[in-house]
């Protein structure tokens, strides 16, 4: 079984440009997922985030983000790497926070059966360095389990973190940040203010707010965030990394990322 597995992550790796380390080679019990949501043989992967069932449902891969197929070198990797980790397989489909996607497909953890072993699709591919932590995670312990992933595969510079597209973006480059509107992006730099308006938080980048960067988190979720140990207003003069959806908001069009779960947000100043 173990050699099964060795070969065939071997010709992904070939594919993607990339190596997986020992430690990726041994599956370990991770905190992700809920109760059991179906079982099934993966017949077809259609990309580096979805797949299909035997039966003919259609699976999206919860809290992680996969360059699109098409993008290039690292969405075709992606994909190879993905159909290395379960094309064939029987899978374990877990629940996630959110069921199902707008189209219809069934939205969860994956884990690909081997010989009583389980191989955790997502950690996998975030090891491997061919997804990034999604904006939707919503469970502490999961979240911390795959960030950890992210963190070692950025600083190998392994998969996509070889292409300085993917790279985390300049806070302070409005122009940089605003040309990703409307895509998936992780964004670093110094918190200048937290000021509230409404029932809208603003951590702000930027000495001119009107203008500059900013992650909007509405008031009412201010609690969870201070369950999880991010005290909003303490973020001032602190170096975060933000992950999320990159927006316009105002007359100026300022670049902004609107923040849900407080694992989006990330010190990366090494306090």
């Amino acid at each position: 079984m173990r050699r099964r597995w060795d070969g065939v992550f071997a010709v992904a790796a070939a594919v993607a440009g990339s190596c997986v380390s020992a430690a990726a080679q041994q599956p370990v019990p991770v905190p992700c997922g809920g109760a059991d949501l179906a079982r099934g043989t993966v017949s077809r992967v259609i990309d580096g985030n979805t797949f299909v069932l035997d039966d003919g449902r259609e699976v999206r891969l919860a809290a992680i983000d996969v360059p699109a197929v098409d993008s290039g070198t690292s969405g075709a990797a992606a994909k190879a790497t993905l159909e290395a980790l379960l094309s064939g397989d029987d899978v374990v489909l877990r629940k996630a926070e959110f069921p199902a996607d707008r189209y219809g497909r069934l939205v969860a953890y994956a884990y690909a059966v081997r010989d009583g072993e389980e191989i955790f699709a997502q950690g996998e591919m975030i090891t491997a360095g061919y997804a990034r932590v999604g904006d939707g995670v919503g469970n502490r312990a999961c979240a911390a389990d795959l960030l950890g992933r992210e963190k070692a595969a950025r600083s190998g510079n392994l998969g996509l973190w070889a292409d300085s597209y993917y790279h985390p973006l300049d806070a302070e480059n409005r122009t940089e940040v605003l040309a990703q509107r409307g895509r998936f992006a992780l964004v670093e730099g110094r918190v200048v203010s937290v000021r509230e308006s409404g029932a809208t938080i603003y951590v702000n980048f930027g000495r001119r707010w009107s203008e500059g960067f900013a992650v909007t988190v509405l008031k009412r979720n201010e609690r969870n965030f201070n369950a999880a140990g991010v005290n909003l207003p303490a973020l001032e003069g602190r170096r975060v990394r933000v992950r999320g959806w990159v927006e316009a908001r105002g007359a100026a069009g300022a670049p902004e990322i609107t923040v849900d779960h407080p694992e989006q947000i990330e010190l990366a100043d090494g306090k």
